[in-house]
Order: C-alpha cells, then sequence, then structure tokens
C-alpha cells in the first residue's frame, strides 16, 4: 500500500481494521480448545467471554452510532460461545458491520449518531478495545502456564500489522 499524499485514506483505513479482525481470528485459532474457559483473575471474563464480549460491544456500537448498518445484538454480552467456528464467523460478521459503518458514513459524509465527532474515531476506538482485550487473553493464557511465545502469535499477529506483502 502506497503512502502517496493523493491517494485516499479510506482504504488504509478499512485495511488496519480488516488486519485487526485478523489478528483476532488468528488469536482465537492459536488458542486450545480447553483454553477458553481460562480467566487471568477468577473475577476475570473467560476467553470465550472476552471474544463473544468483543462482538458483543462491536454490535452495540454499529446499531447506536450507524443504525443503517446494524445487525442483531446478542442478549448475553459475556456468553462465553465454545465453538471456535462459530466464534470465528460472530467476530468475522461483526467486523464487516463495523467496516460497513465507517465506510457507510465517511462516504457519505455522515456524523456518527451518538458517540464520536467522527467515524475514524469510531474505528480507532474499536481497534483499542480489542488490543486491550487482546492483552487480557495473553494474559490469562499466562497465568494459567500456557503462555503464547512471540515465535507462535508473532507471525499471526504482530507481523500482520508490519508486513508490507499483507493484502
Amino acid at each position: 500500500m502506497s503512502a502517496h499524499p493523493d491517494l485516499p485514506l479510506l482504504p488504509a483505513l478499512l485495511d488496519s481494521w480488516d488486519r485487526n479482525n485478523r489478528i483476532l481470528v488468528n488469536l482465537l485459532n492459536l488458542i486450545p480448545e480447553a483454553a477458553l474457559d481460562l480467566r487471568a483473575t477468577p473475577t476475570s471474563a473467560s476467553i470465550a467471554g472476552l471474544f463473544a464480549h468483543i462482538h458483543y460491544v462491536r454490535l452495540v456500537f454499529v446499531e447506536e452510532d450507524a443504525p443503517e448498518f446494524a445487525k442483531p445484538v446478542p442478549e448475553n454480552e459475556w456468553k462465553g460461545e465454545q465453538d471456535r467456528s462459530r466464534l470465528t464467523q460472530m467476530l468475522n460478521e461483526s467486523a464487516e458491520a463495523v467496516r460497513n459503518a465507517v465506510r457507510g458514513r465517511l462516504e457519505s459524509g455522515r456524523e456518527m449518531n451518538q458517540h464520536y465527532d467522527h467515524p475514524i474515531l469510531f474505528l480507532q476506538h474499536m481497534i483499542w478495545h480489542e488490543g486491550y482485550h487482546h492483552g487480557q487473553i495473553k494474559l490469562a493464557l499466562k497465568a494459567a502456564g500456557q503462555p503464547l511465545s512471540d515465535d507462535e502469535a508473532g507471525p499471526l499477529t504482530w507481523d500482520i500489522w508490519m508486513d508490507k506483502a499483507q493484502p
């Protein structure tokens, strides 16, 4: 992706969101099935619950800020789905809703309805929020004696952000 000053920013912004979701799904797929119920502390959400929460938050903010792109919001924000393929589907669906909301509002020149001064701030908040929970997920694994090594996680997380060869 070129950094030429005449190129529009929208493709780069949407690519960053797509990469963010790919990293999250990659993290999910690195976690052993038996580890989805792990928690960083006894009162913390489970790893599966954190993924469900991320999906939920995406959909709630789309519903509140760009309802024309809304999809059904789950009733239980923290329900720890144990089916990895279902969790992946949920994350991909909610990522698409966020992407469509940001693109639609930017292309139409419309503000977000409730929470953000600009659609890009919504996108940045989602990435920041998910990075926070990414760290909690890795901490839960570490606390349980099942840390992900940089050799395991790096190519599927950090490298997605930094490798120019990524689509």
